[in-house]
């Protein structure tokens, strides 16, 4: 099972970025994804998450209304839209699965059922 996220980078505050999550080595789309995020100092909590099949999508409270996580089965890929960035979204960004199909209504709470962890991408927010 390999997840790699990719699409970080620096932006102002109240811009916008797309990170992918591409997955191989597994039936992806039979999966629920996370993405979840790490800051300096803090621990790692969960951002969003989308279901096998799309239609479940839960939010971290600080992100609702303004990231919305997608998935496009061909490509084996994931999606987190994130747009009215601030700074404290600055983080390093990780996409991963685990042995379930759908999310919790908290994304966090889904930390200990994900098994399979990308490499992170780093999101800066600073003007």
């Amino acid at each position: 099972v390999q997840l790699q996220a990719s699409g970080g980078g620096l932006v102002q505050p109240g811009g916008s970025l797309r990170l992918s999550c591409v997955g191989s080595g597994f039936t992806f789309d039979q999966y629920a994804i996370g993405w979840f995020r790490q800051a300096p100092g803090k621990e790692r909590e969960g951002v969003a998450c989308i279901s096998y099949n799309g239609e479940g999508r839960s939010y971290a409270d600080s992100v609702k209304g303004r990231f919305t996580v997608s998935r496009h089965k061909s490509r084996n890929t994931v999606y987190l839209q994130m747009n009215s960035l601030k700074p404290e979204d600055t983080a390093v960004y990780y996409c991963a699965t685990g042995h379930m199909s759908y999310c919790s209504p908290n994304p966090s709470d889904d930390y200990r059922g994900m098994h399979y962890w990308g490499k992170g991408t780093l999101v800066t927010v600073s003007s």
